[in-house]
């Protein structure tokens, strides 16, 4: 008999095609009235027509968002989260977007609506991570898990293939990570094992179908997947590494860093129940 503890994640996940359209829906139930939609610049567009499509649950837009969550645009962003006096954030984007929606959440306790259209997984941990002057710091606090998730498939069919894959390579290091973590159990090992086989299954025909539907939603599957695993195991070396180096998230990182990370990992826990 194996000797384990698990805690699942109170966040609600909605996963499916066209789940978005009911983004008012989600807001109202979570109590708010009052949306402020975050985005990067290069999707203030979907941010404006989401705002649009909120109607009067949405207070407008900061499309301010950028990598790493430097504190600055924190505090931009809760300048207008104060102005607009906002009741809760809804974040569309990957993990950039998400990152400021954590950081706000983190400083107001302000309830989160994360619609991602990568496969950071991101969205649903409760780790933060942000900068300032130039230093990356990881938080981890239960304010910071977002509410509700809605995986809408159809919003990562315009993703980049080489953007999917990144993302999607990135998403597979947490699961492998996952399987070697000392606090790993039954469900994070299932859950990372199945992100590692849908990612397997859908990265190769997204390089040469990139808006294959299946294809698309076995991938944002397996992005809830191993950012799940992220959010349950505690990582021995990965985002320590990432807080040090800094920017490790491209190519170079999964192709290079992420063996010599998995020989630093490996040895720290019973590995003989993975295959």
């Amino acid at each position: 008999m194996k000797n384990f503890t698990y805690t699942g994640s109170p966040a609600r996940i909605v996963f499916g095609s066209g789940r978005s359209a009911d983004i008012a829906a989600h807001v109202e139930a979570l109590g708010c009235h009052r949306a402020l939609v975050l985005a990067t610049p290069h999707q203030k567009a979907d941010a404006e027509a989401l705002s649009e499509r909120l109607g009067v649950l949405s207070v407008g837009v900061f499309a301010g968002a950028v990598m790493h969550t430097p504190i600055e645009v924190t505090e931009k962003a809760l300048k207008v989260v104060k102005d607009t006096e906002a009741d809760c954030v809804v974040s569309l984007g990957g993990g950039s977007t998400t990152g400021l929606g954590k950081a706000i959440a983190y400083r107001t306790d302000l309830p989160q609506v994360v619609i991602p259209t990568t496969y950071a997984g991101s969205e649903v941990t409760p780790i933060l991570g942000q900068t300032e002057g130039g230093r990356k710091t990881t938080v981890r606090n239960a304010s910071i898990l977002p509410e509700v998730v809605i995986y809408d498939p159809d919003l990562t069919l315009g993703l980049p293939v080489g953007m999917s894959v990144t993302s999607g390579l990135n998403a597979m290091a947490h699961a492998v990570e996952g399987l070697y973590a000392q606090d790993r159990n039954p469900v994070s090992t299932l859950m990372a094992l199945d992100g590692l086989r849908a990612f397997r299954d859908s990265l190769p025909v997204l390089v040469t179908s990139p808006h294959d539907p299946g294809a698309r939603a076995e991938a944002l599957y397996g992005a809830w997947l191993c950012g799940t695993v992220l959010g349950t195991v505690v990582f021995v070396a990965g985002l320590p590494i990432e807080a040090i180096t800094g920017d490790f998230s491209g190519p170079a990182k999964r192709l290079v860093v992420e063996p010599a990370k998995y020989t630093f990992d490996r040895p720290l826990g019973d590995t003989g129940d993975h295959q």
